[in-house]
């Protein structure tokens, strides 16, 4: 069966044939010690403007790279399942690859261990694979004998698929209430199968606990906050010194 032989020979650089790895254009300039590290392992690089996802290494492989600080900021702001369901929609097999120690989230943030595993879990249980790299050595190694494997051992070429606009008022519904705090998508659609429209939802946010499952008091107390806060002009810097520490922690 494909995929079932060993990997020493994409390690050990077995095969003379090197991969190709397309890279996303703001990626190769954010993370350029990545890309000099898939050059000096053979890989050919191909930088691109992508719609989602930083790396592709098949047609059907993707890979969304978050550093610590990224993956603390994207918990924090609860927009990291929007971005990997994306990525999913134009990738049968994505991954969030993060890189970083992982256990430096517990010491120098606020955020709790089942959190982290929470988020970690559920991705993993719609169909994502999570990856830890410790720097962005361990990084252009993972995706240089992933390419390889893909590429030569499957027998997929690199393709990049657009991701899937907002064609449907289904899908803006979605987004537009996914994007309310503490909700996402899966909660969105919960919504709108009780309320059948946006509007409806809105206006019975007291309702929320009684209505739907997975909706408690603490939610629909934290939309209502939204939904009724006077504007004041001004947006808060999502950036918290805990993050920086692990920043200043972990960098090479």
């Amino acid at each position: 069966m494909a995929g079932s032989g060993t990997l020493i020979p994409y390690i050990k650089g077995g095969k003379p044939d090197q991969p190709v790895v397309i890279v996303d254009s703001r990626e190769a300039s954010a993370a350029p010690k990545i890309v000099e590290g898939l050059k000096e392992l053979g890989a050919i690089i191909r930088v691109e403007t992508l719609d989602k996802g930083d790396y592709v290494i098949s047609n059907g492989c993707a890979f969304e790279r978050k550093t610590v600080q990224d993956f603390v900021n994207t918990l924090t702001r609860r927009d990291l399942f929007e971005q990997i369901f994306l990525l999913k929609e134009a990738y049968e097999k994505p991954f969030l690859l993060i890189e970083g120690y992982l256990p430096l989230i517990y010491k120098f943030s606020k955020i709790s261990p089942s959190s982290v595993w929470g988020a970690i879990f559920a991705l993993a249980k719609n169909g994502i694979g999570v990856i830890n790299t410790i720097n962005h050595r361990e990084t252009a190694l993972l995706l240089y004998t992933s390419a390889k494997q893909e590429q030569f051992e499957e027998k997929r070429e690199p393709a990049v698929h657009p991701v899937k606009k907002l064609e449907s008022v289904f899908d803006a519904q979605i987004f537009f209430l996914a994007s309310l705090p503490n909700i996402g998508r899966e909660r969105a659609i919960s919504l709108l199968k009780v309320y059948k429209t946006p509007f409806n939802a809105l206006a019975n946010v007291e309702r929320w606990p009684k209505d739907v499952y997975g909706l408690g008091q603490k939610i629909s107390e934290k939309i209502k906050e939204v939904l009724y806060t006077t504007y004041a002009g001004k947006e808060e810097n999502s950036n918290t010194k805990d993050s920086k520490k692990i920043v200043d922690f972990i960098s090479p």
